[in-house]
């Protein structure tokens, strides 16, 4: 069966292996949490730890990051503080990538990297195994339009 072009559920996938592997190197377990919102919405987060408290949201991408996809990111980082004042602060919040070249934007001299850096949003890097790296790669290269 052939997936669709947006079909994004090789990255949930590397997301979710991503999550475990920081969960490992942390020594926590971080596991997807819901919060539910005023009238009847929710919010979901990629990665929480409670004790200690650690919010994470992952990004399996390869490569330079498109303007769109900058903005998916900040979008993460707000969800991240949001987030944060939900739980009532104090929280670690990380924003977790799979390569060094998508996370780069995010740890430079950019408005970008510095509101993360202003905010205290850890930038995390973990480099995926070869096999998750190239179904990542598939997925952008069916994904790019």
């Amino acid at each position: 069966m052939t997936k669709h072009p947006g079909d994004s559920s090789e990255q949930q996938e590397v997301e979710e292996w991503l999550v475990a592997a920081l969960s490992k190197k942390l020594g926590i377990t971080l596991s997807k949490k819901r919060w539910p919102l005023d009238e009847g919405s929710w919010i979901e987060i990629d990665g929480y730890s409670q004790y200690p408290q650690v919010l994470c949201e992952a990004w399996a991408h390869i490569g330079v990051p498109k303007p769109a996809q900058k903005n998916k990111v900040m979008t993460d980082a707000f969800k991240l503080l949001f987030i944060n004042r939900l739980v009532e602060g104090g929280t670690k919040k990380i924003l977790l990538f799979a390569d060094h070249e998508a996370a780069a934007h995010f740890q430079g001299k950019s408005w970008m990297a510095q509101c993360l850096k202003y905010f205290d949003i850890i930038i995390e890097i973990i480099d995926l195994p070869p096999d998750l790296k190239t179904q990542v790669l598939k997925a952008q290269q069916r994904q790019y339009r």
